[in-house]
């Protein structure tokens, strides 16, 4: 497959994230594309769409969520006081601990002002969040869903999730982009966490 395919595999592209971490990718767990249709609420509500998943998740557990930074790498920085680009990997909690997110963000920082730059690096405040305050123009998009059989880290760094009604550990992602003021910025993946309930059901 050349890389003008790997562009739109959702597989590729979340392999290409998990790799910043996990340099044998397959270590980290199953993916598989899936379409809209196949993916069962409120997985499909809380990913198929084009807004930022710290809004979609808090809107869902009725809650702010807060971050964690797991691991965190950073590409060198160029000539003219460029930032270069900044990775981590990240779960999003709610107030009571419990995880309902992990993710894989990788960021161009000279798409960012210097503020949203500094925010992002200490690693304190979701990333929607800080671009959200930052009133940058921006557009979620390219957005590929994801099923996911979770391998031994994952389902250590889930653990503090709700017990999965399903499979062991089953769950369903995202891979997206966002373009900041036109231009490229951040590639992500992003994974709910296993056993979620449509809030009927809860």
């Amino acid at each position: 497959m050349d890389a003008t395919q790997d562009d739109h595999d959702p597989v590729q592209r979340a392999q290409r994230l998990v790799r910043l971490f996990y340099p044998q990718a397959d270590d980290f767990g199953g993916l598989q594309a899936v379409p809209s249709a196949s993916m069962p609420e409120p997985y499909r509500g809380l990913l198929d769409h084009r807004s930022h998943m710290t809004v979609a998740m808090e809107g869902f557990h009725g809650a702010p969520v807060s971050l964690r930074v797991v691991a965190s790498k950073a590409g060198p920085a160029g000539a003219a006081g460029c930032r270069g680009w900044y990775g981590r990997e990240i779960l999003l909690l709610r107030p009571d601990g419990c995880v309902v997110q992990y993710g894989i963000v990788r960021i161009d920082l000279d798409q960012v002002d210097d503020a949203s730059a500094a925010a992002i690096r200490a690693a304190e405040i979701p990333l929607g969040r800080i671009l959200i305050q930052a009133n940058l123009l921006r557009d979620v998009h390219d957005v590929q869903l994801l099923e996911i059989e979770p391998g031994p880290r994952l389902q250590q760094l889930f653990a503090g999730a709700a017990v999965s009604t399903g499979r062991q550990g089953h769950t369903f992602g995202r891979v997206a982009e966002i373009s900041l003021g036109g231009q490229p910025a951040v590639e992500l993946l992003e994974i709910a966490a296993p056993g979620l309930l449509p809030k009927a059901l809860r």
